[in-house]
């Protein structure tokens, strides 16, 4: 009889390891298997959270099967306590596993909100961003001026978000005094800038920055970014060019950039400015007077006087012979490359084709033909006043 019991139970246990055995072979393939997300997901994990939130979270979303084997897998693979907080983007078909790996590997946010404060030529603004999961796309939600008196609520809440990447956009042809004084406005930052960054030495690009960051330390962080700039370009620059120095190319790197908003143009009118230089005349280019009268700090705001095309000051390219002796903005990558590997052209003239600078500038060899597209641009000026 005991034989009996004992062999029905052992019948029994073997039954039970089968089946537990097959429960969790189901169990891992559930966990490896793809997930029923029919779009992408932006799943938020708040600081202080666990698995059992966030399983019960993506559950409600749809993301996966089953909560419980989503936990049991995370703790089986020993990623439990590697929870990071933040937002992150969830792809369509997801498995269970890829999604433990989403949200336990750390590193920026995928998703969610996006803060960039822009420095532009003209105007600095704030801007709020949300991606949106089904198109993969940041779409604009809050926009104002930093330096307005009153700044949105709504700016407190996206900011406070857990997730919530920041970005300083720098915009090429920005000058350095531009830039300080609107890292003042950006409160996610701290410290101070002790000094004025040499004019030119700042690149224009994108910069993720996180909370408590240093001003000092992110001006660093663009002069590094332009010295790479600068001696990758000199290193590759083309041959008998009329520059001494790579920082005289900054130099005209920063002109070209004032002077032309259009990828496509900057060789051409790199090209305008050296010929001249290298036949001996003034470049006669209006954005270094400019500089002249406002040292950077922001537009002029008006036009040009003749009585301050006249002066002479080391920035008055009527006037002195050369180059002036510092750059007169922040030029981009696409600038000092113009500058330092110009368009072979006899072009020693340009004017803007319309009173639209994107439309670009007519050149010309002769001052015969740059006075005809002189006269041309001032019919469309004259027109244009007569509306």
């Amino acid at each position: 009889m005991w034989r009996s019991v004992a062999s029905n139970a052992l019948t029994f246990l073997v039954v039970l390891v089968f089946l537990f055995g097959g429960v969790l072979i189901w169990a891992q393939n559930e966990y490896s298997a793809e997930g029923p997300l029919d779009a992408p997901i932006c799943l938020q994990v708040n600081r202080g959270s666990n698995f059992t939130r966030v399983s019960e979270d993506l559950e409600g979303q749809g993301a996966i099967s089953s909560g419980t084997i989503f936990r049991l897998g995370a703790d089986y693979a020993d990623k439990t306590s590697d929870l990071k907080a933040g937002s992150y983007l969830v792809p369509e078909r997801a498995s269970m596993s890829e999604i433990t790996e989403i949200v336990t590997r750390g590193g920026a946010s995928t998703c969610g909100t996006e803060v960039v404060y822009r420095i532009g030529v003209t105007r600095a603004e704030v801007q709020v961003r949300e991606l949106d999961p089904s198109v993969g796309r940041y779409e604009e939600v809050l926009e104002f001026d930093p330096g307005a008196e009153e700044i949105p609520a709504a700016y407190e809440d996206f900011k406070s978000a857990v997730g919530t990447r920041f970005r300083i956009a720098l915009a090429e042809g920005v000058t350095s005094w531009q830039v300080v004084e609107e890292l003042k406005q950006v409160d996610v930052l701290e410290g101070e800038v002790a000094e004025l960054p040499a004019e030119g030495s700042l690149a224009p690009d994108s910069y993720e920055v996180v909370v408590g960051d240093d001003r000092a330390g992110l001006i660093e962080r663009m002069q590094n970014a332009q010295e790479v700039i600068l001696a990758e370009a000199w290193a590759n620059r083309a041959e008998g060019l009329p520059y001494a120095t790579p920082e005289e190319a900054l130099t005209m790197a920063s002109i070209v950039e004032k002077e032309t908003g259009g990828a496509e143009e900057r060789p051409l009118v790199a090209s305008v400015f050296v010929n001249r230089l290298e036949r001996g005349m003034r470049l006669q280019t209006d954005p270094t007077v400019i500089y002249g009268i406002t040292q950077g700090e922001g537009p002029l705001g008006r036009g040009l006087r003749q009585s301050e095309l006249r002066r002479e000051t080391p920035y008055n390219t009527y006037v002195i012979a050369g180059l002036p002796p510092t750059p007169i903005a922040n030029p981009g990558r696409a600038s000092i490359e113009a500058a330092l590997n110009p368009a072979e052209s006899d072009y020693i003239y340009f004017v803007a084709k319309t009173l639209d600078p994107a439309d670009g500038h007519n050149f010309a060899e002769t001052l015969d033909a740059h006075n005809r597209n002189v006269a041309a641009y001032r019919r469309l000026e004259a027109e244009q006043a007569n509306q």
